[in-house]
């Protein structure tokens, strides 16, 4: 088999290549066997690989997302690195996933992705995860949103960048681990870190957005803010939440296009 293969920066820093997080993007005619998609992801080595097929739905694709270690329910750097590489000259282009459908626009020199917001934010206990986080944090939360995700707050940006994770006790967390604070040039500033999907730490998360939006919109008195992923690549970000949905809007640039040859 001879397929299409399209590696992309997305969420990137003032549009620069190599910063924001690297996805694969795959355009297949029909969907692979399972253990072969997830052979695929594990020879990329990148934290996720989406693979897209033409959709007989109402959507244009259907879309399924790939870590090396598994396929997860929701990613949103892949979704709009999808977004990316297929919207051509239309103005809106739609996916089918396991979080419903999820969309991408332009908006100028801008992608916007739609996805789902997390439901709820509820105060959550979480003792040993914090110790191998090495944090001492301000509140520890539990997000349920199409990925469900631990949400360490802490007192400043400073602190998010210190942290030092003990990732071999993190191995089994069956949740993306966040750990946020207020930023310094931007309103919201995160890690995040995913070591039961096969990632330590993950450049841009879309869904960890997506989880930690209702908790900053409230604490932030603004359904709009900027964030700022600091991992070592770093990722920006400007996120809306409007209701159960949240828009987050990115630069995306593409930096190796081939085949992949099966």
């Amino acid at each position: 088999m001879n397929i299409p293969f399209t590696q992309v920066d997305a969420f990137t820093v003032d549009d620069r290549p190599l910063t924001g997080n690297p996805a694969a993007v795959m355009l297949l005619d029909d969907w692979l066997e399972d253990e072969v998609l997830q052979a695929i992801a594990v020879e990329n080595n990148l934290s996720e690989t989406a693979f897209l097929r033409p959709s007989d739905g109402p959507s244009d694709y259907d879309l399924r997302w790939f870590t090396p270690g598994c396929e997860v329910d929701l990613c949103g750097h892949a979704t709009i690195a999808s977004g990316h590489v297929v919207i051509g000259d239309s103005e809106r282009v739609t996916f089918a996933t396991r979080s419903g459908q999820l969309s991408v626009e332009r908006r100028g020199d801008r992608l916007l992705l739609d996805l789902p917001a997390a439901r709820a934010t509820n105060p959550h206990r979480m003792p040993d995860i914090v110790t191998a986080l090495g944090v001492e944090p301000a509140e520890t939360l539990l997000a349920t949103s199409a990925e469900d995700a631990l949400l360490i707050v802490l007192d400043d940006e400073a602190q998010v960048r210190a942290c030092r994770p003990d990732f071999g006790r993190l191995r089994e967390v069956p949740q993306l681990i966040i750990v946020t604070a207020p930023g310094t040039g931007c309103d919201v500033a995160s890690r995040v870190f995913a070591p039961g999907f096969g990632i330590d730490e993950d450049p841009v998360t879309g869904a960890a957005h997506a989880a930690m939006a209702p908790y900053w919109a409230k604490r932030l008195g603004s359904d709009r803010f900027s964030a700022f992923q600091a991992s070592a690549r770093g990722g920006q970000l400007d996120c809306q939440l409007s209701g159960d949905r949240l828009a987050l809007s990115g630069r995306c640039r593409t930096v190796i296009e081939g085949r992949f040859l099966l």
